[in-house]
C-alpha cells in the first residue's frame, strides 16, 4: 500500500473574508514553501483570495486546514476547494 506522500493532489482554493490587505498571500507563499508545494496565490477582484496547491496529498490537505485560520490579521469566513489540474512548473509564487 502506497503512503500519502506518493499520492499527489491538486486543488483550487477560494478563501473569503478579510483576506486582502492582511498579508494573506505572503503568508500563503511561506506556508506552501514550507510544505514543498507547487502552485500560486492571488487576490481576486471580489475581495477573495484564490490559490492553486499541488503536492503530496497530506501536505495539500494540511495546507488547506491552516488556510482556514490564515495569518493573524486575517478573518477567514470560508474556504472552498475543487479538484484542479497540476500547475506548470515547480515552486510556489504570488501572482499579481
Amino acid at each position: 500500500m502506497a503512503s500519502d506522500t506518493t499520492n499527489f493532489l491538486t486543488l483550487s482554493v477560494r478563501i473569503t473574508g478579510r483576506v486582502q490587505g492582511v498579508s494573506y498571500r505572503a503568508w500563503t507563499e511561506d506556508e506552501a514553501a514550507a510544505r514543498s508545494l507547487s502552485g500560486w496565490v492571488r487576490n481576486m477582484p471580489d475581495g477573495s483570495v484564490r490559490a492553486m496547491l499541488h503536492g503530496p496529498e497530506a501536505s495539500v490537505r494540511g495546507m488547506v486546514e491552516v488556510m482556514r485560520d490564515g495569518p493573524p490579521a486575517a478573518r477567514v469566513d470560508g474556504v472552498e476547494t475543487a479538484p484542479a489540474s497540476a500547475p506548470d512548473g515547480s515552486g510556489f509564487r504570488i501572482l499579481r
